[in-house]
């Protein structure tokens, strides 16, 4: 290869990788921002509606007839079964439909960005990605439940031992299954398929650890509501890596945001059923009548 030609290979080389690297830290800081600024905008204004409303309060009733049918423990147990055969039922179809967009949109974006990868950007994704991979989870896992059982109090030390390796296992086992019925193939560069396991994992895991934190202490809502926006970039950003690292087809991680979320809302439900802080709020103590007072005094 002659001088002229290495030269103006170079000169190509350095003319887009300027523009290259603007949209690789583009899009890693819209990892970043979207999630920040939109998890404290549900918290005040889509939380209090849902909280609020007739089919969180079905909810509620047939949680409390669970519990009266088979016990606190006996209905987590039916609320985590049933809920996770209703992510597989809602994952199923959504992952048949992002299959179909392989070609229009998966490959596209596996070219672009495998042509364009920026050698020092690929480490420090690769690296971060890494997060989400079961081993690190799974040493994250045995730390947080052991922990959480030596500081909490009451009957239920045991809840963190039993909630947290059981959210790693039915992660692991309603991921396979949503593989195999979908069974969409991989990039050719891993065996990363749908959905993107290590965006679920981390979102399950440290969900599940937020939410036994919040039932061991007392934490204001500004600071739960700063924790699960954390929470939110920190799987945001996991994606991202994944798609980068050349481990998932894009839609595999809009896939495991999905199926990740619906799980971990069926794992907190079904710890919270099992510490018993699902009620009616009919329920709730209603303050007696005025002339009922009167007439006791």
């Amino acid at each position: 290869m002659g001088t002229d030609e290495r030269a103006a290979r170079h000169a190509a080389r350095d003319g887009w990788c300027g523009p290259v690297m603007t949209l690789s830290y583009a899009c890693a800081v819209l990892a970043v921002l979207v999630p920040a600024a939109l998890v404290p905008w549900l918290a005040s204004r889509w939380v209090p509606v849902v909280a609020a409303s007739r089919a969180t309060q079905r909810l509620r009733v047939a949680v409390a007839g669970l519990t009266v049918a088979f016990g606190r423990l006996g209905a987590a147990v039916t609320v985590l079964l049933a809920g996770s055969a209703l992510v597989v039922a809602v994952c199923w179809p959504l992952g048949e439909a992002l299959s179909r967009l392989e070609s229009r949109v998966d490959q596209p974006v596996f070219d672009y960005v495998h042509a364009r990868q920026v050698e020092p950007w690929t480490e420090v994704t690769a690296f971060v990605t890494a997060i989400g991979d079961r081993y690190p989870l799974a040493w994250v896992t045995v730390l947080a439940a052991v922990a959480l059982a030596v500081v909490r109090r009451g009957r239920r030390r045991w809840l963190p031992l039993v909630a947290l390796p059981l959210q790693f296992i039915v992660e692991q086992y309603v991921q396979e299954i949503l593989k195999r019925v979908v069974d969409r193939g991989h990039p050719p560069t891993d065996l990363g398929t749908y959905p993107s396991g290590g965006c679920a994992r981390v979102l399950m895991t440290f969900g599940t650890v937020l939410v036994l934190t919040a039932l061991t202490w007392r934490i204001p809502r500004q600071v739960r509501v700063g924790l699960v926006t954390a929470l939110a970039v920190l799987v945001s950003v996991e994606g991202y890596t994944r798609v980068y690292a050349e481990k998932h087809w894009f839609t595999d991680v809009l896939g495991g945001w999905v199926f990740g979320t619906l799980l971990t809302g069926v794992m907190v439900l079904a710890v919270l059923v099992a510490e018993g802080r699902v009620l009616p709020a009919t329920d709730r103590p209603v303050p007696a009548p005025r002339e009922q007072v009167t007439a006791s005094s």
